[in-house]
């Protein structure tokens, strides 16, 4: 008669007993397996993680100084067929404190040797290289007892005669040192930058004032250029239309001068159209009488030297009406 047995992920069975006339074992991890009453023997080991705190007091470092050095450690039996028949063999029965027994006497042994080859500032500067150290000094033996370290590091480190106090004290005023050195650089350098941006600010102020100026030349430049060609444009114009002006008023003129020609010739028709007329007035009111007097005065002469003893007077007439008595000689 037998029974199965089964077991979970954080744990592994072992069977072992005599079948058949032959010896075996069994390992079982997260699974189960078969076992027979009064033959099989069945044992357990845990596969969870254990937790150690290794401690080694007042160990001597290089130096001689004496430190204390505490450390947290993650251990836990290897699921590999191989290691953990090895863990088995060595851990099979005991329980967990008997195992973190164990292995906390192998770190700390490991850490204490190692410890004794590093100076005080090794160890409290880079915790992590010391760590890393113990790692991989520890893990072959651990190894070899079927147990794996999962991680290892160091908590706090101290001593008694305040040297670490002292190394810190030192290492603040090499701080603190460095610190006002590097503000004192650092505001040197700001105070060199400040300068050297408000050396650019002015540069590209100036810069940007000589490209206004020459922005301002140019467009005044424009401007004048523009007035010239305005100006240019308005005088021509102007003078264009004093021009047609001018030719208009000298077609004005040209036409009033044909219209004072034509009333001039006008006036030269009627004044000598005046001039016959008066003349003819002149010769029918003057000329014509004129001649008529000087006919008949003529004739009156000519009878008088025909017969001057005949003299009588003749009244003749004038332009006037009014008669004069000329003397007539006798014998006429």
């Amino acid at each position: 008669m037998g029974c199965c047995l089964t077991v979970g992920p954080n744990e592994a069975l072992v069977v072992s007993g005599a079948c058949c006339g032959s010896d075996a074992k069994t390992y079982v991890v997260g699974g189960w397996a078969w076992a027979w009453w009064l033959i099989s023997n069945t044992q357990r080991i845990t596969l969870e993680i254990m937790t150690l705190q290794p401690k080694c007091e007042d160990v001597e470092t290089a130096e001689g100084v004496a430190i204390t050095v505490t450390g947290v450690a993650q251990i836990k039996v290897m699921t590999d067929k191989d290691l953990l028949a090895v863990a088995c063999e060595q851990f099979l029965g005991k329980s967990v404190m008997e195992i973190k027994a164990v292995v906390l006497q192998t770190l700390e042994g490991h850490l204490r040797s190692i410890l004794g080859t590093l100076t005080v500032e090794q160890i409290y500067q880079d915790r992590d290289e010391f760590a890393r150290l113990v790692r991989e000094v520890a893990a072959p033996d651990v190894g070899r007892m079927g147990i794996e370290i999962l991680s290892f590091t160091i908590k706090d480190v101290y001593d008694k005669l305040d040297y670490l106090s002292s190394l810190g004290k030192t290492q603040t005023a090499a701080v603190q040192r460095d610190a006002d050195i590097g503000v004192a650089e650092a505001e040197r350098d700001a105070g060199i930058r400040e300068a050297e941006c408000k050396k650019e600010m002015m540069d590209v102020k100036f810069l940007a004032d000589t490209k206004m100026a020459d922005s301002k030349r140019e467009l005044e430049l424009q401007k004048a250029a523009f007035n010239q060609e305005v100006n240019t444009k308005k005088a021509e114009s102007q003078l264009a239309y004093e021009l047609q002006a001018a030719k208009e008023q000298q077609k004005i003129r040209l036409e009033e001068i044909e219209i004072e020609v034509v009333q001039r010739k006008k006036q030269i028709s009627i004044e000598e159209k005046e001039i016959e007329r008066t003349e003819k007035e002149l010769i029918a009111t003057v000329k014509r009488p004129a001649e008529a007097e000087a006919y008949k005065m003529q004739q009156l002469a000519e009878g008088h030297k025909r017969n001057p003893a005949r003299t009588h007077c003749t009244s003749v007439g004038s332009d006037s009406g009014s008669k004069d008595f000329i003397p007539i000689p006798n014998g006429s």
